[in-house]
């Protein structure tokens, strides 16, 4: 039967009537209405990082809706949970004295950051810092700013100039990013936006020293740095927002997926003391942003038990702990004749890329090759020329061999096929 669903980023054409439907989960498996059992190799959308089934976060987000469901957080209105999360968060955060501004996801996060940092040139008296420079390959959500600087060429065509005041620059080159700051003029310049390893763009690692010194040399300029963490944070890369890796303090932190395991919906923003100071001690001078479900109770309910999780259980640093026990699992896949390389060893994260020879050869071939290894029993996420691994950080080592194993399989298959 056809469906009414329309799906994101999805060839409905081909989709139509052939979904396939997740019925249930527990840790790194989940179940297909057949009955099929499969190892969830990305966390569902990178996300799910106490693994699937938790029945405490179930319970603390059903308790607090018997109680307040949901409430704005507009004026001088609150809750519990959001006050209670929002400590919390900021007492992790690698900045002085943080502040945290909730959403409901990582675009929404995107696009707050983005505002905050031209608000707070602007009440600097540098309303002309407008300019926000992103990296090629970057992925920072599909709300407006999100794809106005988007440095995935196809997830900003099409839809016209959102962001005209925008650019990017290659993903690994600080020089370049320093070129474009005075190419635009500092004083035009409000933000650099960067995930400390990008995620959708294909698992691309940092340089030695990438991170420290773009930090370095925005603040040169006095330019904002924003780390997007909505991937990379609550134990992706083995620290609570990924940038501590590398002893990094960005101006701006954006965060979602992992702060609830994916759970329930809900982002933010978490923004160094000295950003926040001309809104928290100037009267009169608002931040005029927000959601109707920001700071929502039953989220935040769900995210300080996600959190409590993850501590207790020792879940983030198992993101640095297991990441060369996935790289070991990849890493041989390299040898084979149709990847052109394989990412990995920083995080629990990496990405096969196939070679230009068989995509050009075989244009659907990460799709095709997603297929053959989900009829292995592993679920994989195409990216482009790659396919990505992400599991949850609760994932054994003798699981992540089995995604190996399934990877060498489908890629044989797909060769024998060819």
């Amino acid at each position: 039967m056809e469906t009414a669903l329309w799906h994101p980023f999805s060839d409905m054409a081909a989709v139509r009537e052939g979904e396939f439907v997740v019925e249930r989960g527990e840790d790194v498996w989940v179940h297909d209405t057949d009955g099929n059992r499969y190892l969830d190799a990305t966390a569902s959308l990178w996300y799910v990082n106490v693994g699937h089934g938790r029945a405490e976060i179930a319970e603390a987000a059903a308790d607090q809706m018997r109680k307040l469901a949901g409430y704005s957080i507009f004026g001088d209105f609150t809750n519990e949970p959001a006050r209670a999360l929002a400590a919390r968060i900021a007492g992790l955060a690698p900045m002085p004295d943080a502040k945290v501004f909730f959403t409901t996801g990582g675009g929404e996060a995107i696009d707050s950051a983005v505002k905050i940092a031209r608000r707070y040139h602007d009440a600097q008296g540098e309303s002309s810092r407008v300019h926000v420079i992103s990296r090629v390959n970057s992925y920072h959500g599909t709300n407006g700013i999100g794809t106005g600087v988007a440095g995935i060429e196809a997830n900003r065509s099409g839809f016209g100039e959102i962001l005209p005041s925008s650019s990017r620059v290659p993903f690994d080159s600080v020089d370049a990013l320093r070129a474009e700051i005075l190419r635009v003029g500092p004083e035009k310049v409000a933000a650099f936006l960067f995930e400390p390893v990008i995620g959708a763009g294909g698992v691309l690692l940092p340089p030695e020293g990438y991170v420290r010194d773009v930090i370095e040399v925005c603040h040169e300029y006095g330019v904002l740095v924003i780390a997007d963490a909505v991937i990379c944070g609550f134990g992706r890369l083995g620290t609570w927002f990924g940038v501590e890796r590398w002893d990094a303090v960005p101006d701006l932190i954006t965060f979602a997926k992992g702060v609830t395991s994916g759970y329930l919906p809900l982002g933010g923003v978490v923004a160094h003391g000295r950003v926040a100071e001309p809104f928290w001690s100037r009267a009169g001078n608002p931040l005029r942003h927000g959601s109707t479900y920001s700071g929502h109770p039953a989220c935040c309910a769900a995210g300080l038990v996600n959190i409590d999780l993850l501590e207790r259980d020792g879940l983030v640093e198992r993101g640095r702990t297991m990441e060369g026990v996935l790289e070991s699992a990849l890493r041989p896949l390299e040898s084979h004749e149709l990847v052109a390389e394989v990412r990995a060893g920083i995080g629990l994260l990496g990405a096969v890329e196939l070679s230009p020879d068989l995509l050009r050869r075989l244009p659907s071939a990460v799709a095709d090759l997603q297929v053959l290894v989900r009829q292995r029993g592993v679920l994989l996420r195409p990216l482009g020329k790659a396919l990505a691994v992400s599991p949850p950080l609760t994932i054994q080592a003798e699981q992540l061999e089995e995604i190996g194993d399934a990877f060498a399989a489908g890629l044989d298959e797909l060769a024998r096929k060819l």
